[in-house]
């Protein structure tokens, strides 16, 4: 399987960009992609002075990003930015100075809201940062998401077929950028999964 760090902007219990990172995982494992939330929720405010004795929580981001053959990013908008969190997470993994985590990772943009902008002023100002960072961006397809309240159930499956196939058409693609970028291969299959929830 191939190891996807999958990296979530919102720390909220019903976030639908957390759904869909879950939705996600369930389509992306019989690619050969094996999907996998790093929690950020204990990550503290970045501060340099830290670095002497890094707190655990930065040093397991650091050590999820650094083991991932990849990296999917599914922000939010907040006030027609990213948020925090993300930004939060992006430095923390980009240092201490010449131990940047996320350098010559392939990636990916996806996120998700109510409304028809779907992200996209967010998406933008990440793109600039993770080109910084040296991510190896895929740049299409764009995954702008509208998310309605009944598009995604309670076992984070799909109810609408078209939201599926253009879901399902992202992995493909970014399935053939890691090995582009990475010369890793996913050996597609459905392996055996437990159902994914998200915690209570």
């Amino acid at each position: 399987m191939v190891n996807v760090a999958v990296i979530v902007g919102s720390l909220r219990r019903e976030s639908i960009n957390r759904k869909v990172a879950l939705a996600l995982k369930k389509l992306a494992a019989p690619r050969g992609l094996e999907l996998s939330l790093v929690e950020l929720g204990d990550l503290p405010n970045y501060n340099d002075d830290l670095w002497p004795n890094p707190p655990a929580a930065v040093t397991r981001l650091k050590r999820a990003v650094e083991a991932a053959h990849a990296v999917l990013f599914i922000t939010p908008e907040y006030n027609r930015g990213v948020p925090g969190l993300m930004k939060n997470a992006l430095d923390w993994a980009s240092r201490p100075w010449g131990k940047n985590s996320w350098s010559g990772k392939p990636g990916a943009i996806a996120g998700a809201t109510g409304g028809k902008i779907g992200t996209a002023v967010a998406q933008a100002e990440l793109r600039n940062s993770l080109v910084v960072l040296g991510v190896a961006l895929m740049g299409q397809p764009e995954a702008y998401l509208q998310v309605t309240p009944a598009l995604i159930d309670a076992d984070f499956n799909i109810t609408e077929e078209s939201f599926r196939k253009f879901l399902d058409g992202f992995l493909a693609c970014f399935t053939d950028w890691i090995g582009k970028v990475a010369d890793v291969v996913p050996e597609p299959g459905q392996p055996d999964v437990e159902p994914v929830r998200v915690a209570a």
